[in-house]
């Protein structure tokens, strides 16, 4: 069974920051940053690729809502905006979660990348074949 169905469902306990009839937001329990929200539709979809569009476009909207709310509540200085699809990516729940991290100043958080250098006339070329 998928452990965000049943927080869904109201059979394991959450921190619920907010809800509509498509989606709840609730508190992470391991906090990367004070406040640290991961926002879940109602409706159970493996990760961001099987979700209708439609649904997608309200999902989205939720969590610019909560965002929102999170920084004015917390008075936080910006925020990250994660999602992780697929295991490779570090999705460890097969439910579409968005992660919203608020960020302070000092809050020691890392997100990183490293740069690689590809043919980008032909990467595009592919992709777009």
């Amino acid at each position: 069974m998928c452990v965000f169905c049943d927080i869904v469902e109201g059979k394991i306990p959450s921190y619920k920051l907010y809800e509509d009839d498509q989606t709840i937001a609730i508190l992470d329990i391991s906090q990367a940053t004070k406040g640290h929200t991961l926002v879940i539709p109602k409706k159970h979809y493996d990760d961001i690729t099987s979700i209708p569009e439609d649904e997608l476009a309200t999902y989205i909207v939720s969590v610019q809502k909560v965002a929102n709310k999170l920084c004015d509540k917390l008075s936080c200085e910006g925020f990250n905006i994660l999602n992780n699809c697929k295991e490779i990516a570090g999705q460890s729940v097969m439910h579409l979660h968005f992660h919203i991290l608020p960020r302070y100043q000092n809050d020691d958080l890392k997100i990183e990348f490293t740069s690689h250098e590809y043919d980008l006339e032909n990467l595009a070329k592919q992709i777009n074949e």
